[in-house]
């Protein structure tokens, strides 16, 4: 089974209180995230120990352009993030690299499996 692994400490409060069930990745990553797939939704940085939050399935996949993303995008994303400059720093931070606004993102839809 896949993860969908999340770093940031404040994208962990926001998934364990199920405000977030969108993530916004650098690249193409449908190939890797196909539609209907069943991942486990995990925190923790990279190289280190992840926390397994709960199973979800993928139930969206979209490419983009950065400047095409949306208000329900970017709310499904991190609530506290209302625009598309806030989110290309954000990223900047988080992938420690510069983010253009023609750059493809995949936007990725999940719902939790509960069980």
């Amino acid at each position: 089974m896949f993860a969908l692994n999340f770093q940031s400490p404040n994208h962990e409060k926001l998934l364990i209180n199920r405000q977030k069930n969108c993530t916004i990745r650098p690249g193409d990553m449908r190939n890797i995230y196909p539609e209907n797939s069943v991942v486990w939704i995990t925190f923790g940085e990279k190289l280190q120990n992840k926390k397994k939050l709960y199973p979800a399935m993928i139930d969206r996949v979209l490419i983009k352009k950065f400047s095409d993303l949306t208000t329900h995008d970017l709310d499904h994303q991190n609530p506290e993030i209302k625009t598309v400059d806030e989110l290309l720093t954000f990223f900047e931070k988080i992938y420690h690299k510069s983010i253009h606004s023609d750059d493809i993102v995949t936007v990725i839809y999940f719902s939790e499996i509960v069980i």
